[in-house]
């Protein structure tokens, strides 16, 4: 997922100052992207306070939509539209090169969308978190950027969750946005703060114990070390669980634990919600 230049800052040792400051934080993970609700996503919502359901552009359909936001809503998580390309093929992984009024039209469909859906099951949307070669490109591409913040502001959306550092930050603060920035867990760092990308070693991080600890540091230290060995900043306010990964179940359990075991609070960004 998620990446651009800048988006930390590399030092030589990986050791830091924990200043143990109790932190409240977020978990969120990215869910709704079978075609059905599956035990593994119900089991990832049972760790997190928020989560971003898939709009059918990458993955997923209504009924998965209406069926996870109902779980969601029973559970009291935050709600968000994880929007992409209009890439199925390639799980909105790849870049898509589209028009910038097209992409608004996009980002706004899917929001809508899953709106109907989420309404139906009692719910309401509350945030936007891009997916895949969308998430990354906002970063980056400053006509992505605009597309996406464009697209909020016909939604009346509020809330948009980016990766610190990233151009997309600056663009949609300005127009009035809240961005919640976000941290991974169980994805590997590059020195320079991007995510080191997935089939590079360290990419993947599969042993929830090691996802746990990560997430630790990313809270408590806002920073992590990279695959390199080397120590990076990444400022965060929310962690992500990627729910279409291996072992995520577990992931989301080890990371909800090894917060609260260091007597951080979990809580959605939205509002105090569990």
């Amino acid at each position: 997922m998620p990446g651009g230049p800048g988006a930390g800052a590399r030092s030589s040792s990986p050791v830091v100052v924990d200043t143990g400051v109790v932190r409240i934080i977020d978990l969120n993970a990215d869910v709704a992207e079978g075609g059905a609700l599956e035990p593994t996503d119900l089991a990832v919502l049972d760790s997190v306070t928020s989560a971003s359901l898939a709009c059918g552009f990458h993955a997923g359909n209504r009924t998965v939509m209406r069926a996870t936001a109902a779980a969601c809503v029973h559970r009291g998580i935050a709600i968000g539209a994880h929007v992409s390309f209009r890439d199925r093929e390639g799980f909105g992984r790849r870049p898509v090169d589209v028009a910038q009024a097209r992409l608004v039209a996009d980002i706004v469909e899917q929001c809508e969308l899953l709106a109907e859906e989420v309404g139906a099951a009692g719910g309401t949307v509350e945030f936007v978190k891009p997916h895949g070669a969308l998430y990354n490109l906002m970063g980056v591409d400053p006509g992505v950027a605009d597309a996406m913040v464009e697209a909020l502001g016909h939604q009346g959306a509020g809330v948009l969750v980016a990766q610190a550092g990233t151009g997309v930050v600056a663009q949609a603060r300005r127009a009035g946005l809240r961005v919640v920035l976000e941290g991974f867990p169980d994805r590997g760092y590059l020195g320079d703060g991007r995510l080191a990308p997935r089939g590079e070693p360290g990419a993947l991080i599969d042993d929830p114990g090691a996802a746990g600890r990560r997430a630790v540091s990313l809270a408590r230290r806002q920073g992590v070390e990279a695959v390199d060995g080397t120590w990076t900043v990444v400022q965060v306010e929310t962690l992500c669980i990627h729910g279409d990964s291996p072992g995520a179940a577990a992931s989301a359990r080890a990371v909800r634990a090894a917060l609260e075991a260091e007597g951080i609070t979990l809580r959605s960004f939205i509002g105090s919600r569990r």
